[in-house]
């Protein structure tokens, strides 16, 4: 075939696609070739930006947003790569592919076919850097467990209970042992390109911590340059995938960078982003500014020992964005204070989130011979919070609303969180309080269905007949309880 003779391919909406060249080897092509791609659709037009995979095969990765044909043509500095040309036929969805997830409604998310999200997330630093057995492992358990969104590292992780060498590096590695940060290493992303595939297959967003202070390989300290290289290389590679976020750091503020290189990092990635990814920045004891505009959502966590859900209403109302407590605390029982809260803390914090319009995720850390935790390297979970996560995940999911937002005041007790939809549906939920009683006063004539739900034995008793005006609704007296009133007729 000649080099510039058009080619033709067909893949489905929000799918990626590969257009694979040949090109040069010599030199450093990392560094010395550049590759683009214009991609047009209609009016619609998306400037892509290609990469080098080893062994003179160059790649552009497009994730096409509309259907119909789109049209592409190359442009590099290497006339081998140049003006080269492919038509692409865009073919609808199918079904379980709803697109990339966006920011929706302020406060919470929906795929871009306009699906609901409810993020329901868990933290599994480096479970991508074990290799195959205990990865394949941690797969099988995200096939049972409740979670539809990952925190992962693209980097490496050093510290307790990881003190295993990865088998891959991001970099290759010059003769005298130091990185050469200007050849990324082709098969350390090809393997991440693939875990990444396997958690979009299970319908799991991948949220990619792109820097973190735990590191004993010199990946923490590169130079602004290289920092800048290593995130146009991860971009032009990753962004084409449609369950990527970008979180740019884990811990920001543990890290010797200044906010002027994070705001540096995050304009790099808004520009080059062709698809305009969710993004956020996660803190260990100062929060980042959540306002920046290049920030999609807000990921925290906890800065008090006791006390994190219980402020999703005033982060909700201070940053004006979706908030998600990433970093709760984890159960499990290490002597670290953020590693060793009950289930029934977990779940607790996972409900308190929830009724106040946010989203919790989990983490595990169990104590093992081999150091598997789950919150780092994954394996199996052993926790009982997972099984309460889901019957949460359930009921909202079937709940007649879309979103679980703060109820107003006059929407019954509010000695309590409350969230819902005004005169439709409302979920009450009572902690580790333990009443047997509760009185509720609803707008006249508008009748209820009510339920009592154990949060902890996972139950719902539905209570005959319907209700209106002032009423009480009888309670076990036990802690992790919750009522639920539904409009009767929806």
């Amino acid at each position: 075939m000649e080099k510039n003779m058009p080619t033709s391919a067909t893949v489905e909406r929000w799918a990626d696609y590969e257009w694979v060249l040949e090109g040069p080897q010599d030199g450093n092509p990392f560094r010395d070739v550049t590759l683009a791609a214009r991609f047009t659709h209609l009016s619609r037009s998306l400037d892509v930006a290609g990469f080098y995979d080893g062994d003179g095969r160059y790649i552009v990765r497009l994730m096409p947003d509309m259907t119909g044909t789109w049209q592409g043509v190359t442009a590099s500095n290497s006339p081998e790569l140049d003006n080269r040309t492919l038509t692409l036929t865009c073919t609808t969805a199918s079904p379980g592919n709803h697109g990339p997830v966006r920011v929706s409604n302020t406060w919470h998310f929906s795929y871009e076919d306009g699906t609901p999200y409810l993020p329901f997330g868990t933290t599994c630093y480096v479970w991508n850097h074990q290799g195959d057995a205990l990865e394949e492992q941690t797969l099988r358990t995200l096939d049972e467990a409740p979670f539809n969104k990952m925190r992962m590292c693209v980097f490496p992780k050093h510290y307790t209970f990881n003190s295993n060498e990865p088998e891959y590096y991001p970099f290759v590695r010059s003769q005298d042992g130091s990185w050469d940060f200007t050849r990324p290493e082709p098969a350390f992303y090809r393997h991440l390109e693939r875990r990444i595939r396997d958690l979009r297959d299970r319908g799991i967003e991948a949220d990619l911590i792109l820097f973190h202070p735990y590191d004993r390989w010199g990946f923490a300290a590169m130079t602004p340059e290289q920092d800048d290289a290593y995130l146009d290389y991860v971009v032009r590679r990753l962004a084409a995938y449609r369950n990527v976020w970008w979180s740019f750091a884990n811990e920001y503020d543990l890290m010797t960078k200044t906010t002027a290189d994070w705001e540096r990092l995050a304009q790099l990635v808004v520009t080059r982003d062709p698809w305009q990814h969710l993004r956020s920045i996660h803190n260990c004891r100062h929060f980042y500014d959540h306002t920046r505009p290049w920030i999609t959502h807000c990921s925290i966590q906890r800065t008090d020992n006791y006390r994190t859900s219980e402020y999703v209403n005033e982060w909700r109302q201070r940053y004006r964005k979706p908030v998600v407590v990433d970093e709760c605390a984890y159960e499990g029982n290490i002597s670290n204070n953020w590693g060793n809260i009950t289930a029934e803390e977990m779940v607790r914090r996972f409900w308190e989130g929830a009724v106040r319009g946010g989203y919790v995720g989990h983490g595990e850390t169990y104590m093992h011979p081999q150091d598997i935790l789950w919150w780092s390297k994954g394996g199996t979970l052993h926790g009982q919070s997972p099984a309460r996560i889901a019957f949460l995940r359930r009921i909202q999911e079937e709940a007649p609303v879309a979103y679980l937002d703060d109820a107003p005041a006059g929407s019954g007790p509010r000695d309590l969180p409350c969230a819902g939809q005004p005169g439709r549906y409302y979920l009450y939920y009572y902690g580790f309080n333990q009443p047997t009683s509760k009185t509720f006063t609803m707008q006249e004539g508008v009748r209820y269905r009510a339920s009592v739900i154990d949060t902890w034995a996972m139950t719902i008793r539905e209570l005959p007949g319907t209700y209106t005006g002032h009423f009480t609704i009888d309670l076990p007296g036990k802690p992790y309880m919750a009522v639920r009133l539904e409009k009767a007729g929806d």
